[in-house]
Protein backbone atom coordinates (compact mmCIF):
# COMPACT_ATOMS: atom_id res chain seq x y z
CA UNK A 1 0.00 0.00 0.00
CA UNK A 2 1.16 3.52 -0.82
CA UNK A 3 -0.02 6.65 0.99
CA UNK A 4 -0.30 9.96 -0.87
CA UNK A 5 0.01 12.98 1.44
CA UNK A 6 -0.69 16.64 0.74
CA UNK A 7 1.58 18.65 3.03
CA UNK A 8 0.17 21.39 5.30
CA UNK A 9 2.36 23.93 3.50
CA UNK A 10 0.81 23.11 0.12
CA UNK A 11 -2.70 22.95 1.57
CA UNK A 12 -2.28 26.37 3.16
CA UNK A 13 -0.75 28.01 0.07
CA UNK A 14 -3.23 26.47 -2.36
CA UNK A 15 -6.46 25.86 -0.41
CA UNK A 16 -8.51 25.05 -3.50
CA UNK A 17 -6.39 22.02 -4.36
CA UNK A 18 -8.17 18.79 -5.17
CA UNK A 19 -6.34 15.76 -6.57
CA UNK A 20 -8.12 12.70 -7.94
CA UNK A 21 -6.08 9.49 -7.74
CA UNK A 22 -7.26 6.65 -9.99
CA UNK A 23 -5.50 3.38 -9.32
CA UNK A 24 -5.41 0.45 -11.74
CA UNK A 25 -4.39 -3.01 -10.58
CA UNK A 26 -3.63 -5.80 -13.05
CA UNK A 27 -3.15 -3.37 -15.93
CA UNK A 28 -2.64 -4.99 -19.34
CA UNK A 29 -0.70 -2.52 -21.44
CA UNK A 30 0.25 -4.77 -24.33
CA UNK A 31 -3.24 -5.56 -25.60
CA UNK A 32 -5.18 -3.30 -28.01
CA UNK A 33 -7.03 -0.40 -26.36
CA UNK A 34 -9.57 0.53 -29.06
CA UNK A 35 -11.54 3.00 -26.92
CA UNK A 36 -8.39 4.98 -26.13
CA UNK A 37 -7.31 4.99 -29.77
CA UNK A 38 -10.78 6.23 -30.76
CA UNK A 39 -10.76 8.94 -28.07
CA UNK A 40 -7.41 10.29 -29.27
CA UNK A 41 -8.53 10.29 -32.89
CA UNK A 42 -11.83 11.99 -32.00
CA UNK A 43 -10.03 14.76 -30.15
CA UNK A 44 -7.70 15.34 -33.09
CA UNK A 45 -10.64 15.32 -35.51
CA UNK A 46 -12.55 17.93 -33.50
CA UNK A 47 -9.47 20.12 -33.42
CA UNK A 48 -9.00 19.80 -37.19
CA UNK A 49 -12.68 20.60 -37.78
CA UNK A 50 -12.46 23.76 -35.68
CA UNK A 51 -15.07 22.59 -33.20
CA UNK A 52 -12.72 22.43 -30.22
CA UNK A 53 -9.48 23.99 -29.01
CA UNK A 54 -7.27 22.99 -26.08
CA UNK A 55 -7.25 25.41 -23.14
CA UNK A 56 -4.46 27.97 -23.37
CA UNK A 57 -2.98 30.34 -20.79
CA UNK A 58 -5.92 32.74 -21.14
CA UNK A 59 -8.23 30.01 -19.81
CA UNK A 60 -8.86 30.21 -16.03
CA UNK A 61 -7.85 26.55 -15.60
CA UNK A 62 -4.40 27.17 -17.09
CA UNK A 63 -4.06 30.68 -15.67
CA UNK A 64 -4.46 29.25 -12.16
CA UNK A 65 -1.46 26.98 -12.67
CA UNK A 66 0.62 29.83 -14.08
CA UNK A 67 -0.19 31.83 -10.95
CA UNK A 68 0.75 28.89 -8.73
CA UNK A 69 4.03 28.32 -10.57
CA UNK A 70 4.98 31.95 -10.10
CA UNK A 71 4.09 31.69 -6.41
CA UNK A 72 6.72 28.97 -5.89
CA UNK A 73 9.32 30.65 -8.06
CA UNK A 74 8.90 28.99 -11.47
CA UNK A 75 8.41 30.92 -14.71
CA UNK A 76 5.41 29.14 -16.30
CA UNK A 77 6.17 30.41 -19.78
CA UNK A 78 9.58 28.79 -19.69
CA UNK A 79 8.68 25.73 -17.63
CA UNK A 80 5.03 25.04 -18.37
CA UNK A 81 2.44 23.01 -16.47
CA UNK A 82 2.00 19.64 -18.20
CA UNK A 83 -1.52 20.32 -19.50
CA UNK A 84 -0.43 23.68 -20.90
CA UNK A 85 2.57 22.16 -22.71
CA UNK A 86 0.48 19.27 -24.03
CA UNK A 87 -2.28 21.57 -25.28
CA UNK A 88 0.22 23.84 -27.03
CA UNK A 89 1.82 20.85 -28.72
CA UNK A 90 -1.56 19.55 -29.85
CA UNK A 91 -2.64 22.96 -31.20
CA UNK A 92 0.62 23.29 -33.14
CA UNK A 93 0.99 19.77 -34.53
CA UNK A 94 -2.64 18.69 -34.69
CA UNK A 95 -1.83 15.36 -33.04
CA UNK A 96 -1.17 14.00 -29.58
CA UNK A 97 1.97 11.94 -28.97
CA UNK A 98 1.41 8.18 -28.87
CA UNK A 99 3.39 6.74 -25.96
CA UNK A 100 1.52 3.65 -24.79
CA UNK A 101 -2.18 3.03 -24.16
CA UNK A 102 -2.18 3.96 -20.46
CA UNK A 103 -0.27 7.21 -21.01
CA UNK A 104 -2.32 8.02 -24.11
CA UNK A 105 -5.46 7.60 -21.99
CA UNK A 106 -4.52 10.13 -19.35
CA UNK A 107 -3.04 12.55 -21.88
CA UNK A 108 -6.33 12.56 -23.78
CA UNK A 109 -8.41 13.11 -20.65
CA UNK A 110 -5.99 15.80 -19.46
CA UNK A 111 -6.04 17.95 -22.57
CA UNK A 112 -9.76 17.46 -23.16
CA UNK A 113 -10.66 18.83 -19.73
CA UNK A 114 -7.78 21.27 -19.23
CA UNK A 115 -6.53 19.50 -16.09
CA UNK A 116 -2.95 18.37 -15.42
CA UNK A 117 -2.55 14.60 -15.28
CA UNK A 118 0.25 12.16 -14.62
CA UNK A 119 0.91 8.63 -13.46
CA UNK A 120 3.30 6.55 -11.38
CA UNK A 121 4.20 2.87 -11.68
CA UNK A 122 3.53 1.90 -8.08
CA UNK A 123 5.86 -1.10 -8.30
CA UNK A 124 8.71 1.39 -8.79
CA UNK A 125 7.63 3.72 -5.98
CA UNK A 126 9.46 3.38 -2.65
CA UNK A 127 7.48 4.07 0.50
CA UNK A 128 4.85 6.79 0.52
CA UNK A 129 4.43 9.85 -1.72
CA UNK A 130 4.43 13.37 -0.31
CA UNK A 131 3.41 16.52 -2.16
CA UNK A 132 5.40 19.30 -0.54
CA UNK A 133 7.78 22.19 -1.13
CA UNK A 134 11.33 21.10 -1.94
CA UNK A 135 14.18 21.96 0.40
CA UNK A 136 16.67 21.87 -2.48
CA UNK A 137 18.60 18.80 -1.34
CA UNK A 138 16.42 16.28 -3.15
CA UNK A 139 17.44 14.56 -6.39
CA UNK A 140 15.45 14.10 -9.60
CA UNK A 141 16.14 12.03 -12.72
CA UNK A 142 13.99 13.34 -15.60
CA UNK A 143 11.87 11.10 -17.80
CA UNK A 144 13.94 9.89 -20.74
CA UNK A 145 17.22 10.99 -19.15
CA UNK A 146 18.25 8.13 -16.83
CA UNK A 147 21.82 9.44 -16.46
CA UNK A 148 20.80 12.99 -15.48
CA UNK A 149 20.46 14.17 -11.89
CA UNK A 150 18.81 17.51 -11.04
CA UNK A 151 17.98 19.27 -7.79
CA UNK A 152 14.68 21.12 -7.41
CA UNK A 153 14.80 24.71 -6.24
CA UNK A 154 13.89 25.33 -2.60
CA UNK A 155 10.16 26.03 -2.35
CA UNK A 156 9.30 24.33 -5.64
CA UNK A 157 6.31 21.99 -5.22
CA UNK A 158 7.27 18.35 -5.82
CA UNK A 159 5.95 14.83 -5.56
CA UNK A 160 8.52 12.80 -3.59
CA UNK A 161 8.85 9.21 -2.40
CA UNK A 162 11.50 7.88 -0.01
CA UNK A 163 14.12 7.63 -2.78
CA UNK A 164 13.86 10.89 -4.73
CA UNK A 165 11.62 13.33 -6.59
CA UNK A 166 8.82 11.95 -8.79
CA UNK A 167 7.71 15.24 -10.38
CA UNK A 168 9.28 18.68 -10.61
CA UNK A 169 7.42 22.01 -10.58
CA UNK A 170 4.33 20.18 -9.24
CA UNK A 171 3.33 18.68 -12.60
CA UNK A 172 5.81 19.93 -15.20
CA UNK A 173 7.83 16.75 -15.66
CA UNK A 174 7.83 13.18 -14.36
CA UNK A 175 10.73 11.06 -13.17
CA UNK A 176 12.28 8.29 -15.25
CA UNK A 177 12.16 5.63 -12.51
CA UNK A 178 8.39 5.62 -11.99
CA UNK A 179 7.38 6.13 -15.63
CA UNK A 180 4.45 4.08 -16.91
CA UNK A 181 5.36 1.55 -19.60
CA UNK A 182 3.45 -1.17 -21.44
CA UNK A 183 4.65 -3.59 -18.76
CA UNK A 184 3.39 -1.56 -15.77
CA UNK A 185 0.68 -3.51 -13.96
CA UNK A 186 -0.05 -1.38 -10.88
CA UNK A 187 -0.41 2.31 -11.61
CA UNK A 188 -1.66 5.44 -9.84
CA UNK A 189 -3.00 8.14 -12.17
CA UNK A 190 -3.45 11.67 -10.83
CA UNK A 191 -5.66 14.51 -12.07
CA UNK A 192 -5.36 17.92 -10.44
CA UNK A 193 -7.15 21.22 -10.00
CA UNK A 194 -6.37 24.29 -7.92
CA UNK A 195 -10.03 25.43 -7.90
CA UNK A 196 -12.12 22.63 -6.45
CA UNK A 197 -15.23 24.81 -6.12
CA UNK A 198 -15.16 25.98 -9.73
CA UNK A 199 -13.71 22.89 -11.44
CA UNK A 200 -14.68 20.04 -9.14
CA UNK A 201 -17.25 18.82 -11.64
CA UNK A 202 -14.59 18.71 -14.36
CA UNK A 203 -12.32 16.69 -12.11
CA UNK A 204 -15.13 14.24 -11.35
CA UNK A 205 -15.97 13.86 -15.06
CA UNK A 206 -12.33 13.48 -16.07
CA UNK A 207 -11.67 10.82 -13.43
CA UNK A 208 -14.76 8.87 -14.53
CA UNK A 209 -13.70 9.05 -18.18
CA UNK A 210 -10.22 7.83 -17.30
CA UNK A 211 -11.66 4.94 -15.32
CA UNK A 212 -13.85 4.03 -18.29
CA UNK A 213 -10.80 3.90 -20.58
CA UNK A 214 -8.81 1.82 -18.10
CA UNK A 215 -11.53 -0.58 -16.95
CA UNK A 216 -11.48 -3.01 -19.92
CA UNK A 217 -7.72 -3.46 -19.51
CA UNK A 218 -7.30 -3.88 -15.77
CA UNK A 219 -8.56 -6.13 -13.01
CA UNK A 220 -9.69 -3.29 -10.76
CA UNK A 221 -9.82 0.51 -10.60
CA UNK A 222 -10.37 2.66 -7.53
CA UNK A 223 -10.81 6.40 -7.03
CA UNK A 224 -9.42 8.43 -4.13
CA UNK A 225 -9.18 12.17 -3.48
CA UNK A 226 -6.74 14.47 -1.73
CA UNK A 227 -7.86 17.86 -0.43
CA UNK A 228 -6.66 20.21 2.33
CA UNK A 229 -9.47 18.79 4.47
CA UNK A 230 -8.58 15.18 3.57
CA UNK A 231 -4.82 15.35 2.98
CA UNK A 232 -3.99 11.64 2.94
CA UNK A 233 -5.17 8.66 0.90
CA UNK A 234 -3.82 5.11 0.91
CA UNK A 235 -3.99 3.29 -2.43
Amino acid sequence: MTAFRLSPAVAEAFPGTRIAIVTATGLRGREPWPATAAAVEDLERRLADGGWQPADESDPRIEAWHTAYRAFGTNPRRIRPSVDALGRRLAKKGTLPRINPAVDSYNTVSVQHGLPAGAFDLDQVTGDIDIRPADGGETFTPLGEPDTVEHPRPGEIIYLDTTDVLTRHWNHRDAHRTRVTEDSTRVAFVLETLHATRDGHLLKTAAAELQDLLAPHTDRTELHHLTPEQPEATV
